[in-house]
């Protein structure tokens, strides 16, 4: 054989080896049949999940799919599973939408790094104390204030409860006429917690699933209801999608806030914190699930992205 000849050889062998780890990381994001499954939050960025966790995606769509060739799967990394906290579920169901503020970006703000903080928050799985449930919250984004829970009905304070009814362990069963929240657990029980709905003419029924989870978020109220509350005009700033109030102590999202999808589209249906607590057990809303701040954060911890949301009729 030439020197010519024995040097292409060569040459080619080098390039496939140098190839390989390209080609195995696409055959193995295209081997999974929901791999160009994208995920979207409220700001319309997309995210894939990898392992227990979702990352940005800034690649081809087609038809609400991620376009997953060579260069693409390569440009996304494949994430190791992060181990699951103390007396959670297990790493397959701990699938939280990493935000764009949890990057790990070192140019973060002091509000971003403390919200990147907030969504990695563990619930307490302890007895339910409601002095202790209901009390104070110092360590979060902004303060939550105490809750008065003595001033409640029973009936719509946090709960642990048996379940045996139909539903799987993560989800979410909303009861509007009872104005309760349940959460679906394993071993037979549940956790119960109250909740204001949509008023008339604005209540809604139906399956969902939590696509995204947000801390503190910002609040785009759509145009019609600008358009029907003068007051609500006057409160909205220009953000960065559009005309909204920012996340924070004046913001009636609340402290947390979980984003329902149906399928690729959203429902602008939320499971949020209030600004006002009292408003618990009635039908106050605009369509959203409001819940008491300090219960939005229990829920918030134990809930993933994907999880089942039925809503009652």
């Amino acid at each position: 054989m030439s020197a010519p000849i024995r040097l292409l050889l060569l040459a080619g062998l080098a390039v496939c080896a140098a190839a390989a780890p390209a080609l195995a990381q696409t055959r193995t994001a295209l081997a999974d049949p929901d791999a160009d499954r994208l995920f979207q939050d409220q700001n319309g960025a997309y995210y894939l999940k990898r392992g227990d966790r979702y990352v940005p995606y800034s690649g081809r769509v087609e038809f609400g799919r991620a376009v997953l060739d060579r260069q693409a799967a390569a440009a996304v990394p494949a994430l190791a599973p992060a181990p699951a906290p103390a007396m959670q579920p297990p790493a397959s169901r701990q699938a939280a939408l990493v935000q764009p503020e949890a990057s790990g970006d070192p140019a973060l703000s002091p509000i971003e790094a403390a919200k990147a903080k907030a969504v990695l928050r563990t619930p307490d799985n302890g007895p339910i104390d409601y002095a202790k449930a209901y009390g104070p919250i110092e360590d979060d984004v902004y303060p939550v204030r105490a809750f008065d829970y003595k001033k409640m009905s029973p009936a719509y304070l946090r709960q642990e409860i048996a379940y045996n009814g139909p539903y799987e362990p993560g989800t979410i069963i909303v009861d509007p006429r009872a104005h309760q929240l349940t959460l679906v657990q394993e071993g037979g029980r549940a956790r119960r917690y109250g909740v204001g709905v949509g008023k008339q003419g604005f209540s809604w029924s139906g399956t969902a699933t939590v696509n995204s989870k947000q801390a503190w978020p910002d609040w785009y109220p759509p145009k019609e209801m600008i358009a029907r509350s003068p007051k609500l005009a006057s409160e909205v700033d220009k953000l960065q999608s559009g005309l909204g109030v920012s996340g924070g102590l004046r913001n009636p999202l609340g402290a947390r806030a979980m984003y329902l999808w149906q399928g690729n589209k959203d429902t602008l249906f939320r499971i949020h914190g209030t600004l006002e607590p009292f408003s618990i057990g009635k039908s106050v809303s605009s369509g959203c699930i409001r819940m008491i701040n300090q219960d939005a954060i229990d829920l918030f911890s134990r809930v993933n992205v994907g999880s089942k949301v039925v809503v009652l009729n």
